[in-house]
Parts: C-alpha cells; structure tokens; sequence
C-alpha cells in the first residue's frame, strides 16, 4: 500500500507534553500522538481502547531519552474508518508508511491485544525496519492454535467475542445504542484494577458513528490474516522479541504463540494484573519493557 505525502494537521498540548499529528495514507487518515526526543517507538494498541491506553508507557519513555508514539489504528480512535483493509497485512503496511511520513525509517514497535497481531506482521513484513519487538496481552491468528468451542467460563470470558464479532451485520443490530454497554462489559471482565483503567474514554471513543463496526472488522478479516500468518511463520523473526503476559489474562500465551517464531525470544509475566497491563500496572509493564529497549540487539 503506498502512502500520500501530506501531513494533514498538527496540534501541540503543551500542558501533556503530547503532540497529536495526522498523516494521510491512501487518503486515510492517521492519528498518531508523540511524546519525547530520541529512538522512536511504535505503540499500537488494542480493541477496544485507542491510543490512550499508552499514556503511562509514554511519559516514562519519554523520560528515558526515547520518542514515543502511540496510534489509532485505522477504525479507531480519531482515525478514519475505511469500509475495508483491517487484515493486519493492510494495516502493518499503512503504518509503517506513517512512521515513514512522520521521517522515522527505522523504530521499535510494541504492541497491545490486536496491536500485537499487527505488530507481528510489520516485524515480518518490514523487517528492516524495525530493531525490536515487544508483544503483550494476546495470541496470534495462524500462529496460536484455534481454542475449543467448550471451555470453562473463567476462560470463555476471553474468547467468546472472536466468534461474535465475526458474525455480519448482527453485532452491529444487537449493540446499536448500547455500545457503551458493551465495550464497559470487556472492561469489566477483562481487567484486574478495573479503576485504573480509562473506561469512560473507551467507552466514548466506541460509542460514535461507525467505531463497533471498524472494531468488528479486525476480527472479520481473520480467516485473511491467518492466510497471511501461515506464510510469515516460514521465516522467523530476526530482531530480538519480548512478549508479556498478564497474571490475570493471558499469563503465557503470548510467548507461547511466539515460539518458534522468532530467533531471540524471551518472555515475561506481570503479577496483579488483567488484560489491560499498561494501565494496571505500568510501571511493572515498564520494568520488562524499558530494559529490553535498552539492551543491545544481538
């Protein structure tokens, strides 16, 4: 996918220490948020948060000499919503062109939930772009084995969404004005300090014209980014790879679905912690991050 040039606006708030940019690619429109000076840092978050869900991990990046930039991935957000294009082929290659038109040609990226799925396929369709590589709080479509139909309640509170989601045109018909309702139900279920978690921003960002049904998009698209995955895993990831798990949620998962696929791999756990690990416990989250960027690449 190739990207238009224009840098469609750029708006400072001193009082955060954040900047928010906007870049076009393919007419799309991007909202990236920045924070320091130094290595970039990619920051893609999950569903159903937005870039907000990064705001702890960057203000301690940013401290620590790095320029971290958190994204609204195309559908969320103040992204646009195109009709199509969330397989995580699509999506990987739309913002590795924003990072480029943003002058960064080469960064590390982190990614969240599907922000993971996504930060997976710019590993291995950019590889030379990125230096490393960290993933949390997921397994990977392709990569993971597909979980059972019947599962004991304590785990199908993670998993039911993927068949839901995927179904055409009901989701839409059954959360049409309760989308507060159900996005505030995964927040519920799936944190473990629910309290620190931006509910409210969420939940808002979810509850405008065309969010859910961008959000249920990822998960349609699926069976094509299995497709995609099942020739990445061929070659495995050169960059060194961190994955973390939560103790609450996915606990191991996320290393298990990224072994074997990546030379130098290593994992962690984050104790006290639900699904939503960068805001329940960043500064346990950062204790693993931050000395993994830190290290040098081998």
């Amino acid at each position: 996918m190739h990207a238009s040039l224009a840098v469609q606006d750029k708006q400072d708030h001193p009082e955060t220490g954040f900047s928010h940019d906007y870049v076009r690619v393919d007419g799309n429109r991007i909202h990236c948020v920045s924070a320091g000076a130094g290595r970039p840092v990619l920051l893609i978050p999950g569903w159903p948060q937005t870039w907000y869900a990064w705001r702890h991990v960057m203000s301690a990046l940013a401290t620590q000499g790095y320029l971290a930039i958190a994204v609204d991935p195309p559908g969320t957000g103040h992204s646009d919503r195109p009709v199509g294009g969330y397989d995580t082929g699509t999506v990987a290659s739309i913002l590795h062109q924003a990072m480029k038109q943003l002058g960064h040609a080469h960064y590390d990226v982190v990614g969240h939930d599907i922000g993971m799925w996504i930060g997976y396929a710019m590993a291995s369709d950019f590889p030379g772009a990125i230096g490393k590589l960290a993933l949390t709080e997921a397994v990977i479509p392709g990569l993971a084995p597909a979980p059972p139909i019947f599962v004991p309640q304590e785990d199908n509170i993670f998993l039911w969404h993927f068949m839901f989601n995927q179904v055409h045109d009901l989701p839409e018909a059954l959360t049409a004005g309760k989308e507060r309702e159900y996005i505030g139900f995964m927040l519920d279920k799936w944190s473990y300090r629910r309290d620190r978690v931006a509910a409210d921003v969420y939940t808002e960002a979810y509850a405008t014209p065309g969010a859910l049904r961008a959000g249920f998009a990822y998960y349609r698209a699926i069976p094509e980014t299995i497709r995609q995955n099942l020739l990445r895993a061929a070659s495995p990831l050169t960059m060194p790879v961190l994955t973390i798990g939560a103790e609450h949620a996915t606990k191991d998962a996320p290393l298990l679905t990224m072994q074997g696929r990546a030379l130098d791999l290593r994992g962690a756990m984050v104790a006290d912690s639900g699904h939503f690990v960068m805001e329940e416990n960043p500064d346990d989250f950062l204790a693993h991050l931050l000395p993994f960027l830190e290290g040098s690449p081998v």
